[in-house]
């Protein structure tokens, strides 16, 4: 017998590369400054922005790594894959305070090649070199929230 997998009810349309994109900015954020990923994003087709809380501003020279680390990795041409999980496995791997509340116990995690891993129900490309190449708009800090817009050219 065949079994359905039922995953929570998404009603948000992503465009896929500005949201793979996504992943590989706050993967990473995380490697480069040890912050937690984004406090807050929103992803658009033309641009979009993302606060991570930091206990400084990044300097001109970490705005300039984090716009060549992440267009480092979309060069790699990595596979983006799914797999489906357990809550209670993801519980060790992941943060769940995300979830919404009454979630299914299987929960996707989307893998952006051996860069990333994150929960997420989102539409994704299949392969970063799909995304484009990223490029920081502006940026500025207040209040131990740094925002950076971008785009994808």
């Amino acid at each position: 017998m065949e079994q359905t997998t039922q995953l929570n009810e998404h009603h948000k349309q992503e465009y896929p590369p500005m949201h793979t994109c996504e992943h590989i900015i706050n993967r990473t954020m995380v490697n480069l400054f040890g912050c937690g990923r984004a406090v807050s994003a929103h992803i658009e087709r033309k641009k979009s922005k993302l606060d991570f809380a930091l206990p400084q501003a990044p300097t001109e020279e970490d705005i300039t790594r984090i716009e060549n680390t992440v267009n480092e990795v979309i060069a790699r041409h990595l596979p983006v894959t799914t797999e489906f999980t357990t809550q209670e496995d993801a519980a060790g791997r992941f943060d769940l305070k995300r979830l919404p509340e009454g979630a299914s116990d299987t929960v996707r995690v989307v893998h952006v090649g051996d860069y990333d891993e994150c929960l997420c129900i989102g539409l994704h490309v299949e392969n970063t070199s799909e995304i484009g190449t990223f490029k920081i708009i502006s940026h500025d800090y207040k209040d131990g929230i740094f925002r950076m817009r971008f785009k994808l050219v």
